[in-house]
């Protein structure tokens, strides 16, 4: 059976994941979607007779390969990142905390949030503190 690893997680690596979940959703939905390879168009005229650049710097085949490769490595951590995240939702407790975590996780900044729940943006960032707290335990 394959073991589990649980990874440590430092309260600021969370309060940053819990940050960015939103826009790393959308990247990865983007990325996903740019790695379909589809047909590239034929060169006609001269450019087709003249000699072509293999495996160098020169040749943009090989770059286009190397950044989709570092984009499916970017999609991979970004994916880690997500998972963790989503373990440890359950650890959240209250019905404030929960709902200020959704909206967190929606991409709402905590001005809006605060706006909507009748708060202030430092007391929903006391509370994304409080959030944060309880999913590191």
């Amino acid at each position: 059976m394959l073991k589990e690893r649980t990874l440590t997680i430092t309260p600021d690596a969370l309060d940053s994941m819990i940050t960015d979940y939103h826009w790393m959703v959308n990247a990865i939905k983007e990325m996903r979607a740019e790695m379909v390879i589809g047909a590239k168009t034929a060169q006609y005229g001269i450019e087709a007779t003249l000699p072509k650049a293999v495996g160098g710097v020169g040749d943009p085949i090989m770059q286009e390969a190397i950044r989709r490769s570092k984009n499916i490595k970017r999609v991979a951590e970004y994916e880690r990142k997500l998972l963790e995240v989503q373990k440890l939702i359950d650890k959240v407790s209250g019905e404030r905390e929960i709902q200020v975590l959704n909206w967190m996780l929606d991409g709402r900044s905590k001005r809006w949030i605060g706006q909507n729940m009748g708060l202030s943006h430092t007391h929903i960032k006391n509370i994304k503190n409080q959030i944060v707290e309880q999913m590191s335990q």
